[in-house]
């Protein structure tokens, strides 16, 4: 019934439109989600826990719509849509024969338009191919480019007719995907850099279809709007567009809104907590549009705000899903916490490296905590507990360094949280207090993110704390006591995402090209989420005594070690008031 209706509404919009826009003013809502990752149930499958999800943007998209006329509300997502979560997951590869959950709840919801993102792409032809045969909503993605006949791979755009006006939704996916996953994964295509392209396709299209409001939503972040990043071209694009009225961005998980008089800029964050909420309001004169007024806002979302309605639609799916999550996977036989890896050698980063080293041919493993404080429970885990053990969708991939850069990575990632120091009384990490401004009391934190405090794995080296960033890390062999030679090339296992430049460790710190980094993959494997999960399979439990072999993952340690505990014990009790 509730589709049924959302196809009357958008039925009997389009038909007062056949004829041109009436004399009067009209106001659209444009509201927007990107970064779902996964969001479909608000239920996080165990323990009764519950969170934002499409089951919440649901609510307000409805109460916005009974509120506003649903052919008033303009309804899209930015990307990021088929990959972080257990349902997601669920679908893309366990469940293959149904229509994709993502595509029959946006359907449910009554999105206009999805554009694609880098981990939509990260998926697979399989996943996302599948998805444009059956989603009835279009998939946007105009610098996608076929390279057999040079036309988009996904849809460019979709144009929607409101009583008489021409509303044009433009798509585009983050052009930097090339440097970020295995060839196989976007096999056929090619991604266009947004500069100067989408001013050139905004030109086309909106001519073609006499667009009366021009929406250009692309997964990509916001940026600084200097131009130099490829990944992050959404202010580059509101500081140069000429012909839009709104830039919707996404990628980079960072809620914001910019604003002028001609365009405005919306990123709703990620994980459905936010709402992106934009207004249009045009005046029209004998046919045409004569003014426009344009505004734009974020709306938290109340994860108890949940459409009871959706929840009961799709509960058959909800319950398949949840049985898949609590599926039993392999036993922990200690406990493993992520903090531990501020201090040295430690188990969580003994795994990492462990499955980084089994991967062939790698040598050398680059790998960091990946939450702040993560904690994983010693005993049965099951599905779940993976996305905690590791949280992102990242590929492993196995690239090709001289020895000497190596060091410079390591100088370059160490520096990142360590400081020189003299005394014990000296903070050894790199952290800054921020008082509470309701009690005064002060909180610890680092001042980088944690996620980039890389160490290594199949080595054996000392980091020097009385040393200057250059002349701290002195690396004495391979973790087989091979010597380790500046001078000579190692396979060196490393995420999708450090090699592609996330965190400037590998450009800023090793010197490498990351805009050519293909050059020096040597392999491509799974998501390391995968690899971890192959890994149970085979071994059926995680144990301290197997990854921590020194004789595969080596060993580090800051020296000198009194100097250097004393001051590291100091700096945990005040970050972790351990």
């Amino acid at each position: 019934m509730r589709r049924l209706l959302i196809g009357i509404l958008t039925a009997a919009a389009m038909l007062s439109s056949c004829c041109g826009p009436k004399d009067g003013e009209y106001t659209f809502r444009l509201l927007t989600t990107n970064d779902v990752h996964g969001r479909y149930f608000d239920s996080l499958y165990v323990e009764d826990g519950t969170t934002n999800a499409l089951t919440t943007v649901s609510w307000y998209v409805d109460s916005i719509r009974v509120a506003e006329g649903s052919e008033n509300v303009i309804l899209l997502d930015a990307g990021d849509c088929l990959q972080g979560d257990n349902a997601a997951y669920y679908y893309n590869y366990v469940d293959t024969l149904s229509k994709h959950l993502y595509a029959r709840m946006v359907e449910y919801i009554g999105y206009d338009a999805v554009v694609v993102g880098n981990h939509d792409i990260e998926t697979g032809h399989k996943v996302y191919d599948r998805l444009v045969k059956t989603m009835d909503v279009p998939l946007l993605a105009a610098n996608a480019i076929r390279t057999d006949n040079g036309k988009a791979y996904f849809q460019e755009y979709v144009t929607l007719k409101r009583h008489g006006l021409n509303i044009t939704i433009i798509g585009f996916t983050n052009p930097n995907i090339k440097g970020w996953l295995s060839p196989g994964l976007w096999e056929g295509m090619t991604f266009e850099s947004l500069l100067p392209f989408a001013q050139e396709t905004v030109d086309r299209i909106s001519a073609k279809e006499n667009s009366d409001v021009v929406i250009v939503a692309i997964h990509a972040g916001t940026g600084d709007g200097d131009g130099a990043v490829l990944e992050s071209q959404g202010m580059d694009l509101f500081n140069s567009l000429r012909g839009v009225d709104f830039v919707v961005c996404a990628h980079d998980h960072r809620p914001v809104v910019h604003k002028n008089d001609s365009i405005c800029l919306i990123n709703a964050g990620s994980h459905c907590r936010s709402l992106g909420y934009g207004t249009v309001t045009l005046k029209v004169e004998n046919g045409k549009v004569v003014s426009k007024t344009l505004d734009a806002d974020l709306m938290q979302m109340d994860k108890d705000n949940v459409d009871k309605d959706m929840q009961k639609a799709f509960r058959a799916d909800y319950e398949a899903v949840k049985a898949f999550t609590l599926k039993e996977v392999g036993e922990l036989k200690a406990d493993l916490r992520t903090r531990d890896a501020y201090m040295g050698m430690a188990d969580y980063m003994n795994l990492i490296h462990t499955l980084s080293l089994g991967c062939t041919p790698a040598q050398i493993s680059f790998a960091a905590p990946l939450t702040f404080d993560g904690f994983i429970k010693a005993g049965t885990l099951v599905y779940n507990d993976l996305f905690t053990i590791y949280p992102y969708e990242n590929q492993l991939f196995v690239v090709s360094m001289t020895g000497k850069e190596i060091k410079d990575y390591l100088e370059y990632s160490y520096d990142m949280w360590i400081n020189t120091i003299d005394s014990a009384d000296d903070h050894i990490l790199k952290i800054r207090d921020f008082p509470d401004p309701r009690t005064g009391q002060k909180n610890w934190s680092f001042v980088n993110r944690s996620y980039n405090f890389d160490s290594a794995g199949g080595l054996i080296y000392k980091v020097d704390v009385t040393k200057p960033k250059g002349e701290r890390i002195v690396i004495e062999s391979l973790a087989d006591g091979t010597a380790f030679d500046e001078s000579a090339s190692y396979n060196v296992a490393m995420t999708s995402y450090r090699a592609s430049g996330g965190g400037n460790i590998m450009r800023e710190g090793a010197g490498v090209d990351t805009d050519r980094i293909a050059e020096r993959v040597v392999a491509y494997h799974a998501e390391i989420r995968d690899i971890l999960y192959e890994y149970l399979v085979d071994h059926k439990e995680i144990d301290p005594a197997t990854i921590g072999d020194r004789t595969v993952i080596g060993e580090w340690s800051f020296v000198p070690a009194d100097l250097a505990s004393k001051a590291m014990d100091r700096d945990m009790k005040l970050m972790f008031q351990r």
